[in-house]
């Protein structure tokens, strides 16, 4: 993960993916780096090559607001980008905060019991926590006890029950380095991206991307055994009160094929 330079690596990772074209610079000739080199981003960005080298080293970890916005710019982060980079730049507090317990309040559980469309229950780290039963007979993803993030990435069936996978996968992982920021030595996400980068080449190569967006899809292809294929609109909500649970829901268009899908769904899971 790099989690001991994370500025620098986050600063090699997207200097990698920007070409010299894209800052009017000549791409022609050999080059031995993909993306810019380490003088083109310093004199681009107004600073020197040896400081910029100690940026990307790790022997200086907190450069000034107005050098971050300059790298910003040279890097071509968007608005979320620039502000995870100057996240990364802010010292380090040696408190860490305490964290909450992952338990999903009585209120919450009961709720997720009394809706009649696929719900279920996150915490920061993608381990599911609740569900209702719709949720865990729509997806292996939703299932109580599960990492989405493990299966997602492992799990042969996450592929089958969700067709357009690999279009959202990447939107996945970006939102988790979002969401996470600089929080790097959290051992509870180092443990699971370590697991993951064994388990899995395509997460491996997605998270050296470096990629930061807290948007994605608000629409997800379902294909269920019995179902068929649903197009659903997804929702998140977070749960006020916790250390960054979500309650996630699936619902399709009222009157349109998906609707009457999850409905017939619902229904043969109805006691007897």
């Amino acid at each position: 993960m790099g989690t001991d330079n994370a500025l620098g690596d986050f600063l090699r990772a997207r200097r990698e993916l920007v070409t010299p074209r894209e800052v009017g610079l000549p791409g022609g000739g050999l080059r031995r780096v993909p993306g810019l080199r380490r003088e083109e981003v310093a004199m681009l960005a107004g600073i020197s090559a040896e400081y910029y080298l100690r940026l990307e080293q790790g022997r200086d970890r907190t450069p000034s607001a107005q050098v971050v916005d300059a790298l910003a710019r040279v890097l071509q982060l968007d608005a979320e980008g620039t502000s995870y980079l100057l996240d990364l730049a802010r010292p380090k507090s040696r408190r860490r905060p305490a964290k909450v317990a992952d338990k999903v309040p009585d209120g919450i559980a009961m709720l997720l019991g009394t809706l009649n469309v696929p719900a279920f229950v996150v915490n920061r780290y993608r381990d599911v926590l609740a569900a209702n039963p719709l949720a865990a007979e729509l997806s292996p993803l939703m299932r109580p006890g599960t990492n989405r993030l493990i299966v997602l990435f492992t799990d042969p069936a996450a592929r089958l029950a969700h067709p357009d996978l690999d279009e959202n996968v990447g939107s996945v992982v970006a939102q988790l380095r979002a969401e996470m920021g600089a929080d790097t030595d959290d051992p509870r996400l180092q443990s699971l991206i370590g697991e993951l980068s064994l388990k899995s080449e395509q997460f491996r190569k997605l998270w050296a991307r470096h990629d930061i967006h807290r948007g994605g899809s608000d629409t997800g292809v379902i294909h269920h055994p019995r179902a068929g294929e649903m197009r659903l609109r997804r929702e998140k909500l977070a749960v006020i009160g916790s250390d960054g649970l979500q309650l996630v829901m699936y619902h399709a268009e009222p009157g349109s094929p998906a609707a009457g899908a999850l409905a017939r769904l619902a229904s043969e899971l109805e006691p007897r």
